[in-house]
């Protein structure tokens, strides 16, 4: 699916979608029936409706195939942003072990690092351009923490709190990026869609005798093939349409980590 259909609105990605497949369904439609007339009339009509069933099937299985990849790879993505968010809140709440200039600076970076992703990361993911390359900010506060000389037992084990949830927010991140670039391929695509018209046509060979049934039938099998790839195609992005994994869990660990701020 190209670019342009994933950053449509659901409702407007569906009527396109519905539009093909029945424009698709009018053409095997108009085709058959005006093929099918003296000899291959007879031919077609000689094509088993035994071949219905397996067809179905077939696409069926290609579409469960095609959305297992899909939903699993957008429940990972959710799975990734909670994770990073949780992260960064347990790098908030740790930085109060260090007051003063330490944990100013470690809450600072942080809400940079929000920043960053919601306004350069989360639009380089939706358009598969989002690299691995080191996040400048997560790489500082871990060299702070690193740095800092603890007085206490409490704060000698927040360091080593720290440290360790400041590398799972990089793996975190690191997931939602690789994530990112997940997609059905072409090649899905394709033989999702050609064993849809492989199916679309044997309908109408079978039904070519009778053009209401044949109207019917293929308008049915095309509702079903138009509502499949709608659903694979709304969620085949995990960060791109309506439908995509929000940076909203980021945003909500800045306004905890500012409320402590503010003095009397």
């Amino acid at each position: 699916m190209s670019d342009w259909l994933h950053n449509l609105p659901v409702g407007w990605m569906a009527l396109v979608v519905f539009a093909a497949s029945y424009c698709v369904a009018a053409f095997v439609y108009l085709t058959v029936t005006k093929l099918a007339v003296d000899e291959r009339a007879r031919a077609f009509k000689a094509l088993s409706p035994g071949m219905l069933p397996p067809l179905g099937i077939i696409f069926g299985l290609l579409v469960g195939f095609i959305a297992a990849q899909v939903w699993s790879d957008f429940e990972r993505a959710k799975v990734a942003v909670a994770s990073e968010a949780n992260a960064l809140r347990g790098v908030i709440l740790l930085a109060a072990s260090f007051p003063g200039e330490d944990e100013v600076r470690l809450r600072a970076l942080v809400t940079r690092h929000i920043d960053e992703a919601v306004s350069e990361e989360w639009p380089a993911m939706a358009q598969h351009r989002a690299t691995l390359t080191l996040p400048v900010s997560l790489f500082e506060a871990l060299k702070l923490t690193l740095a800092l000389t603890p007085t206490n037992d409490g704060q000698r084990t927040a360091q080593r709190a720290l440290a360790d949830v400041l590398q799972h927010a990089l793996e975190a991140r690191r997931q939602r990026i690789i994530i990112s670039q997940s997609s059905v391929n072409v090649l899905k695509w394709s033989g999702l869609l050609l064993q849809a018209l492989c199916t679309l046509i044997a309908i109408a060979m079978v039904h070519s005798d009778n053009r209401l049934t044949c109207a019917i039938a293929l308008a049915l099998f095309a509702t079903g093939i138009a509502l499949s790839v709608l659903l694979i195609g709304a969620y085949n992005r995990p960060f791109t349409g309506d439908l995509s994994v929000s940076p909203e869990l980021l945003q909500q660990v800045i306004p905890s980590e500012v409320a402590p701020m503010q003095g009397p």
